[in-house]
């Protein structure tokens, strides 16, 4: 006898005549006529060369090597019922790859919580970590060249938002202007007019600094004189640091390191901003798409 020769429905007819000690209800329990159930136990003893059952004016009642093979089918069972369970869970899980454009630094975006509650609640998901500029990730949503993404908002209302997309404000925060240390005569007490003849570190069009500083001073007429061009904050807190010049730094940074390396932070001016994440709005209930929205409602709950 094989393994493959034996019909998973004998085992059945075999466990339920065991438990029950009577072909009669055994049958009932199986939706079977007496005489099929009868005919698989037949079957079952004639392909293990055993006899598994002897007959008493009661019934049933195993034979030794019944009653040794009675947990080994009962197990094969279990295992046969696991698996069809398993694969009922598989069909609905949800599948498929998720790029996600990232911005800034994790801790920030609340990123590792994010990937984890992702990967706890649908662990089938493949995930693509892009990081990049706010516009640069924006404008790749849009196109449909990522699925889901971190954005900051210059404008800090969700009236802002694009039409075609959905979004959600997940914090809002402020931009201060920053100095090299030793700067504190040419940019406390000043105004936007007074910091725009200082020297600055320009960023992309892509970059929020960018679109921030353009909001001010563009109505105002004016283009603050550029030394550098960077695109990473790291660079810019660097070129800081070496005295090059101003720029924009969230406000938790600029605080850390105005005490630890005595940057100056102008005094009369700041510029508010919100981190958002988004989606294609017509893409929003898209079983991949969904299933990383639910899993930041609960990183950011």
């Amino acid at each position: 006898m094989t393994v493959a020769a034996l019909d998973f429905q004998i085992l059945r007819a075999f466990v339920l005549a065991a438990r029950e000690g009577n072909v009669s209800r055994a049958a009932e329990r199986l939706h079977l006529t007496q005489p099929a159930v009868s005919l698989q136990l037949k079957r079952l003893s004639e392909e293990t060369g055993l006899q598994l059952f002897t007959r008493t004016p009661h019934g049933l009642a195993l034979t030794a090597d019944g009653a040794a093979l009675l947990p080994q089918a009962e197990r094969v069972l279990s295992a046969v019922g696991d698996l069809q369970q398993a694969a009922r869970n598989l069909q609905g899980t949800v599948r498929g790859a998720l790029r996600i454009g990232t911005i800034l630094d994790p801790e920030f975006t609340r990123l590792g919580v994010f990937l984890r509650e992702l990967v706890e609640s649908a662990p089938q998901i493949e995930t693509e970590l892009r990081h990049g500029m706010s516009g640069t990730v924006l404008a790749q949503v849009l196109r449909g060249e990522l699925d889901v993404g971190f954005h900051l908002d210059a404008d800090g209302s969700d009236a802002a938002t694009p039409a075609p997309l959905a979004a959600r404000t997940l914090t809002r925060f402020t931009y201060r202007v920053v100095a090299p240390a030793g700067w504190g005569p040419q940019v406390l007490g000043r105004d936007w007019k007074a910091l725009a003849a200082l020297p600055w570190l320009a960023t992309p069009p892509e970059s929020a600094h960018h679109r921030l500083l353009e909001k001010v001073f563009g109505p105002l007429g004016l283009s603050p004189r550029h030394v550098a061009l960077v695109d990473q904050e790291a660079s810019m807190l660097d070129l800081l640091k070496s005295g090059v010049g101003l720029s924009l730094l969230r406000d938790s940074i600029a605080i850390r390191e105005s005490q630890s390396h005595g940057l100056v932070m102008a005094d009369r001016v700041q510029l508010d901003c919100a981190l958002r994440f988004v989606s294609l709005a017509a893409r929003r209930n898209e079983p991949v798409i969904a299933s990383a929205w639910n899993a930041l409602a609960r990183a950011w709950n």
